[in-house]
């Protein structure tokens, strides 16, 4: 009996929930804003949720099961990553028409350009530029003129590929960062052609790209003609120190396209201050109480020049922030400076105790953040976070548990902090789809 409804319950909860948590209907405008009440898309859970679920309730974990099943109740994306241009159109339309039904905004993320993540854990995406192109016009056809929210190719422009180390003599760099300048921009073009088409491009996250480089990358990649860009997409920057990364990264567009005192600043992004260096003091990217000199540099300098390019914040996964691998330092752990080095410059891949996020708003309080909103699929796997891959290493002599590999290959491809192989990217991640829910910040439950 138990199975029969509860089946019935997890094919229904995502759509069923959304009535009863939304308290407003929200906007459903005909305009490119996000007006504060709108309301964006529940879409149907991953399979791995109702599965997570069904198993929680068979174990009698109706606490875990029903932390899980909220989670599913929050707007999130839906990501499109490959398929032919006939079946890419044919999900548009299908999320477009459960969008209208609901009278909901529905998020798109684009994630198929080629060479897609310099060919680590999410490689993949179109065989090449005219293909990509084909599959963009499928999509721009689909929408026609309803309103979307377009997450255009994570990672695209913050990791160029001339960002991806390629060997020169297999790859031509030059030539295929061109290629990425020209697949951006002829997606944001066909995209920004539909009425209510809001895309925003990739500035990649807080702890990545200073904000001169990615300001000017984002300057040649038509940010003027996009609705905004994005940032920390899949990872887990707190919210405060993304919206004052973003707003530098807008203020220092308006800084070199303003042409005050003969246009000197035009073009000149690299004057911009950063969250790594500022004249007026040492700025530390790890501190936001340094931030200030950075700040003070554009109130000294912005001059006549007014920001107006807006942006996105990916919540899905920092309620907790960013994983400190100091911690591992510590008993019982007791890992060597060498291990923590790697464990932080892996931070991004998998970290445990994170956390859900801000839940999916446009009612920001920032007039620039047009919305908080779930990009990631929290419970998707970031990938096989390892030895192997270069962002896990462990001294099994100085902390192991029972059940952990004992031999070299097997350590190569385990993740010490799950106490598990992880999942490749994409798929579903149990321990940490849970984990999530249970560090929400904001709680799932009272």
């Amino acid at each position: 009996m138990h199975k029969t409804i509860n089946r019935h319950i997890l094919h229904k909860f995502a759509t069923g929930a959304a009535l009863l948590l939304v308290s407003s209907i929200g906007t459903f405008g005909q305009s490119k804003t996000l007006a504060p009440d709108t309301r964006f898309l529940i879409t149907a859970p991953p399979s791995g949720a109702v599965q997570q679920v069904e198993s929680l309730l068979k174990q009698d974990e109706f606490k875990n099961a029903l932390l899980v099943a909220l989670m599913e109740t929050v707007p999130q994306a839906v990501w499109l990553t490959n398929g032919t241009p006939t079946a890419v159109s044919a999900t548009v339309k299908s999320t477009l028409q459960l969008a209208k039904r609901e009278r909901a905004i529905p998020t798109l993320v684009l994630y198929n350009i080629p060479g897609r993540d310099c060919g680590s854990y999410s490689a993949g995406g179109a065989e090449n530029t005219a293909t990509y192109e084909t599959w963009i016009d499928a999509i721009a056809a689909a929408i026609d003129d309803q309103k979307v929210v377009i997450v255009l190719e994570p990672d695209s422009i913050a990791d160029l590929p001339s960002d991806c180390g390629y060997d020169p003599t297999t790859v031509n760099i030059s030539q295929a960062t061109a290629d990425r300048y020209t697949q951006i921009n002829y997606a944001l073009t066909a995209l920004e052609a539909g009425p209510q088409t809001l895309v925003y491009l990739d500035a990649g996250n807080s702890h990545w790209q200073a904000v001169p480089n990615i300001a000017a990358r984002l300057a040649q990649a038509g940010i003027q003609q996009a609705q905004g860009f994005f940032t920390n997409v899949s990872n887990y920057n707190l919210n405060s120190y993304e919206s004052k990364y973003d707003t530098w990264v807008s203020d220092c567009i308006a800084f070199a396209n303003d042409p005050e005192q003969g246009g000197w600043r035009l073009g000149n992004y690299s004057y911009c201050a950063s969250q790594y260096y500022s004249p007026l003091g040492a700025v530390d990217p790890d501190n936001i109480a340094t931030w200030v000199y950075t700040d003070e540099w554009y109130q000294q300098n912005m001059g006549s020049a007014i920001p107006t390019t807006h942006f996105l914040v990916d919540t899905s996964r920092n309620g907790q922030g960013p994983l400190d691998a100091s911690v591992y330092a510590n008993a019982p752990y007791n890992q060597p400076a060498s291990v923590i080095q790697t464990l932080t410059g892996g931070n991004w891949c998998n970290p445990p105790a994170r956390g859900l996020g801000t839940r999916p708003t446009a009612n920001t309080g920032i007039s620039l953040l047009d919305a908080y909103l779930w990009v990631k699929t929290p419970g998707q796997s970031d990938g096989s976070c390892d030895a192997a891959g270069g962002v896990r290493a462990w001294d099994y002599t100085a902390y192991t548990q029972p059940g952990w590999p004992t031999t070299t290959a097997d350590q190569a491809i385990f993740d010490p902090l799950w106490g598990v192989d992880d999942p490749i990217a994409g798929a579903w991640f149990p321990q940490q789809a849970l984990n999530l829910a249970q560090k929400a910040n904001p709680q799932l439950l009272p």
